[in-house]
């Protein structure tokens, strides 16, 4: 296996840590001599949770070290009772950090973990992965290719069987990361999918996307595949403020008319007549329903029904079934032919099964709604929303061993807890801020606001001039995060380039993650060139995923609150939520979503002990008592209120910084 070898540095002892206030199990697990402020307090809630089969519902902010406070809370229960850890969270960057943890910790105790990716990540068949649609469709494909000996990397699993068992067993023996075994799996051509299947069925912890605990299309042969099931596993979901969302996300669905014509050229191509003259009969019935509305409608599902019969469709569920066969038919002919096995009849059939299973669940809407495609031309699609994540949520964290649920931005607990149905058992917990006060510069200025009637010009010239006393006041960068992309054009329009005296990055609508990825990297490296400002949106990939530790951003304004548009789905959610927590329905639906985004773009600047950041509230409506309620303690402890008076806010900002020194 020369030249194969994943080399990681060999495991050095290390001390067992003394003097925290830690149990002596978990000191067992913990890799540092020393804790963070307040983070003994952190790892002793989880720890006696998870002792007791509970599960916990616990909000730290950054810099608490969390990563490591779960691992070390958790891998003594996962050795006593022979459980696995499975450790979700969104990006890869996160799954690595689990894995730098459990280095640490295996320098001390002997622990095993691999970071997984979506499987479209670990194929290194491009034949598979242009024939798929998602990672359902792409699992499908895997197999017909290994069915039918079309994988030359799943081949090689057995051709290099010597090869694949020496590093299937290097694997076993120590923490790994996903992107390791793929260069090495890429490098000797053999499947990484195959290679990794086996390491989480031998790994203590592993850490994954979102989509493999909570997709159960993907969870059920997951679980299959490590042998095991939920009540064997500790569940820590990091940055879970993203689960609500994420959960009515998976159950969602939709299907456009460009799907519905491919469907129809398919069923035409292989001789399925009954399912060409349907697919033709509802693209142009879909296409008049469509033509008729504005932007989005709610639909009775009866309606669509009602079409399928009228095309001649008896028995729609048969149907269906039929559509999904002569879908499978058609992937299996494709691939004998050499071509790429994607089947739009089969994608039209699991809509439309969907939408019959659908049709008397309230917590499912159904929606026609037009939208501009990627090629900037006008298109329509149907479109099966889930209002309700607790339907996703509750059979996965209602079986588990035990759950560690934790985020920067969870308050209040209670909503949280109601809306994804944890158990009645979960414990909830505030850990105190690890930041020192004087760390922190808050305020919220008053006289401004995006609300609808202060979206004028001279409101948003007093924003601009708000946003100019910032960046003149603060060392080097400021991040702007507004509260949609209509606000940040709005600000452009306004002049904020030509008034800044620093250099300006802005985000644009529908920009690709490459571009985005390289306009913060330049942002970022003008921190130590004098500072620059970057514009982007809350809710966005940058004001969610990206860090700006040290000089990378000193300071952030958030302007205004990101409320969603009163569309008919965002009624609908609100609703249903007052059915379900009368009172409760626009808190849960309309305004915690949109205090969501807020905090987590108030965080951006802040991110280690050693950081130190102002974080500006450019809209009035956060000085309200109910708005602060929905902020981390850590944020509003100390926060000050700067009336409507030009240059109080750069004198209050320079002081900080000033302080600082």
């Amino acid at each position: 296996m020369s030249g194969a070898n994943l080399n990681t540095k060999p495991a050095t002892a290390t001390p067992a840590p003394t003097g925290l206030k830690l149990p002596a199990e978990v000191l067992e697990y913990f890799p540092y001599t020393a804790a963070k402020p307040h983070q003994d307090e952190f790892i002793t809630q989880v720890n006696k949770a998870v002792n007791d089969r509970k599960s916990i519902l616990i909000e730290g902010s950054n810099g608490l070290g969390k990563t490591i406070s779960a691992l070390s809370a958790c891998l003594p229960v996962a050795m006593k009772k022979n459980l696995k850890i499975l450790y979700v969270a969104r990006t890869h960057r996160q799954h690595d950090r689990v894995i730098d943890e459990l280095r640490a910790v295996y320098k001390r105790r002997p622990v095993t973990g691999v970071s997984i990716r979506g499987r479209n990540e670990m194929c290194l068949n491009a034949f598979a992965e242009k024939g798929a649609f998602d990672s359902k469709s792409l699992m499908e494909v895997c197999e017909l290719l290994k069915a039918k000996g079309r994988c030359p990397y799943y081949r090689n699993v057995e051709n290099r069987s010597y090869e694949y068992l020496q590093l299937s067993a290097q694997v076993a023996m120590k923490p790994y990361m996903g992107s390791e075994i793929l260069r090495v799996c890429k490098k000797m051509e053999i499947c990484p999918y195959e290679l990794i299947k086996g390491a989480t069925h031998d790994a203590r912890v592993i850490a994954l996307s979102y989509l493999y605990v909570f997709d159960s299309q993907i969870r059920t042969p997951f679980l299959k595949n490590l042998e095991t099931e939920l009540s064997k596993i500790i569940l820590v979901i990091d940055e879970a403020h993203n689960l609500p969302e994420t959960a009515v996300d998976i159950s969602s669905s939709q299907l456009t008319l460009f799907i519905l014509k491919q469907a129809e050229m398919e069923a035409e191509r292989f001789a399925y007549k009954d399912i060409e003259q349907f697919t033709h009969y509802l693209r142009n019935e879909v296409d008049k329903l469509t033509d008729k509305i504005s932007k989005e409608e709610i639909i009775d599902p009866d309606r669509i029904l009602g079409i399928v019969e009228k095309g001649g469709i008896g028995k729609p569920r048969d149907f269906f079934i039929h559509m999904h066969e002569a879908g499978v038919a058609i992937k299996k002919a494709l691939l004998a032919d050499g071509k790429n096995p994607r089947s739009y009849v089969n994608a039209t059939a699991d809509f439309l099964t969907k939408w019959l299973d659908t049709t008397n669940d309230n917590s499912y809407i159904n929606v026609a709604s037009k939208y501009i495609n990627k090629e900037g031309n006008k298109a329509a699609k149907l479109e099966i929303v889930a209002l309700d994540p607790a339907k996703i949520t509750e059979p996965v964290l209602s079986q588990t061993y035990a759950n560690v649920i934790m985020s920067g931005t969870l308050q209040p607990l209670e909503a949280y807890a109601r809306i994804n149905k944890l158990p009645e058992s979960t414990v909830r917990y505030l850990a105190q801020s690890p930041f020192p006060k004087e760390h922190v510069f808050s305020a919220v200025c008053l006289g401004v606001s995006t609300s609808m009637e202060m979206r004028t010009p001279k409101n948003y010239q007093i924003m601009i001039d708000r946003i100019n006393e910032v960046v003149n006041s603060t060392p080097t960068n400021t991040g702007i995060f507004t509260a949609s992309f209509q606000v940040l054009n709005s600000l452009l329009s306004a002049g904020l380039e030509d008034q800044l005296l620093k250099p300006l990055y802005w985000e644009k609508s529908g920009m690709s993650s490459k571009d985005n990825e390289k306009l913060v990297s330049e942002y970022k490296a003008c921190g130590d060139k004098g500072g620059a400002v970057f514009l982007g949106v809350q809710g966005g990939r940058t004001s969610e995923g990206v860090d700006f530790p040290g000089n990378q951003m000193n300071s952030v304004v958030v302007v205004g609150i990101p409320y969603a548009e009163p569309t008919p789905r965002v009624r609908a959610q609100i609703d249903y939520y007052e059915s379900r927590f009368p009172g409760r329905g626009r808190e849960y639906g309309y305004i915690l979503p949109a205090m969501k985004k807020a905090c987590q773009a108030a965080g951006r600047p802040i991110r280690t002990l050693d950081d130190r950041g102002a974080i500006i509230f450019l809209d009035n409506r956060f000085a309200s008592a109910y708005t602060k309620s929905f902020i981390p303690s850590w944020v509003t402890n100390g926060m000050k209120t700067i009336p409507d008076k030009p240059g109080l806010l750069a004198d209050a900002v320079r002081a900080f910084f000033c302080s600082q020194v």
